[in-house]
């Protein structure tokens, strides 16, 4: 057998194996798009998907790549979220992740989130809280999951890198914020826009339509979340959007004097109740103020303490502050059994919640408090609060780490337990 008979042999044994991969990949999870999953056409450079919750936009972006990597045996894909941990189980192995919808056809190194497709294109799952993480690859796609969520410089620095291929393209695929960046991405001659709200799914399961669709229709958050519109900052509302982006930074620029973790417990854990805010915040040598984590769970008491006792370690804080009003002593007692000794101090909310937090949305005002990083939840809450806003879980936390590294200046008790 001759070297040229074997290689035409290898081509035709390898497009039957790409076939066989295909087909029992349609078995698997066949796909029939949406009107408005379907790929615009014309010469564009940005496709941007502005869907709300359950829309289909990761499903319709991972079904473009997979596209893009049966007909580009040279594709290299960067699949980017707004962490790596969403990355790993929204992007790649998610209900609708890449790798879930066709497994026969990759290779996947779940360790370093690379993928190699049958037909040899290269895909590597990123997340964006490292700006650096993006440089120096280079794409001849790139898909970016929930962009609103992301850090401005992770996706300049990802766009730097698409430059391979005759017509290098990016997927945009987020519910929106009301980003001045983002928006300007939107109003691009070279991006094209698909909206959908979540309704625009059928395959959206009816418990979601019952409950939460119908929960929040009307309501601010509905307007972001589910009918995917962009919900500027509210009349009477404590912070306004500008004052978090104006001042953020991507890692804190000073030594800090200071550290404190704060919490806000829920008085339940179940998927109806307030979340459990945690906030840390740590006070620089330039006497500015700067916000390293503020996040809700849902989880039990033991563990959010053994979640707030991880990031005071994490940010080698000095205290642990908690609010007492509705746990008790609970929270001080929950806390030192899972560490003795650490250093806690309680909180007694002496006044109304929006009297408490005007200390802290005026340090906003003055361009002194500087987010690390982005916050998207905690944020629409802080653009929203008092005025419309259902949870303030995170605000209060929030109120409470600030307002310890002022010194206890603020409308709240704070008693040494």
């Amino acid at each position: 057998m001759t070297t040229h008979e074997a290689t035409a042999q290898d081509i035709v044994t390898v497009a039957a194996l790409r076939l066989v991969a295909r087909k029992r990949q349609a078995q698997l999870h066949p796909w029939t798009p949406e009107p408005h999953q379907i790929p615009p056409p014309g010469d564009w450079d940005t496709w941007m998907m502005r869907f709300g919750r359950g829309g289909g936009k990761t499903r319709a972006a991972n079904e473009y790549a997979l596209d893009h990597l049966r007909h580009n045996p040279k594709a290299r894909i960067g699949m980017g979220a707004a962490t790596i941990s969403d990355a790993r189980t929204v992007v790649a192995e998610g209900e609708s992740g890449l790798i879930t919808i066709a497994p026969t056809e990759f290779n996947y190194n779940r360790s370093l989130l690379e993928a190699r497709h049958i037909n040899g294109g290269y895909v590597k799952f990123l997340g964006a809280e490292e700006p650096n993480r993006w440089r120096g690859p280079q794409w001849t796609l790139l898909c970016l999951d929930e962009l609103a969520s992301w850090p401005r410089e992770s996706y300049d620095q990802a766009m730097l890198g698409l430059r391979l291929g005759e017509h290098p393209r990016c997927i945009i695929a987020t519910t929106p914020r009301p980003l001045k960046w983002l928006k300007a991405i939107e109003e691009d001659s070279t991006t094209v826009v698909t909206r959908a709200t979540s309704r625009d799914n059928p395959h959206v399961s009816e418990v979601f339509r019952t409950r939460i669709l119908s929960r929040y229709a009307g309501t601010r958050l509905g307007r972001q979340e589910i009918e995917a519109e962009y919900v500027e900052d509210f009349e009477g509302a404590l912070w306004q959007r500008n004052w978090i982006d104006g001042h953020r930074v991507l890692r804190c620029p000073v030594p800090l004097r200071r550290v404190v973790v704060a919490i806000d417990p829920a008085v339940t854990a179940n998927q109806d109740s307030d979340q459990t805010g945690i906030a840390g915040a740590g006070l620089g040598e330039d006497g500015e103020y700067y916000v390293l984590h503020l996040m809700g769970y849902r989880l039990s008491p033991d563990g959010w303490a053994r979640r707030a006792v991880a990031l005071y370690d994490q940010f080698e804080a000095n205290r642990i502050v908690g609010e007492v009003n509705n746990g008790g002593d609970m929270v001080a007692s929950t806390i030192r059994s899972v560490r003795q000794g650490l250093p806690f101090k309680t909180i007694h909310a002496s006044r109304g919640k929006a009297v408490r937090a005007e200390p802290v949305a005026a340090l906003y005002e003055q361009g002194k408090v500087h987010h690390v990083g982005v916050f998207a939840e905690a944020e629409d809450q802080m653009a929203a609060f008092p005025v419309a806003t259902e949870h303030d879980d995170l605000v209060d936390a929030l109120v409470y780490a600030i307002t310890e590294l002022m010194g206890g200046m603020g409308n709240v008790r704070f008693i040494d337990a």
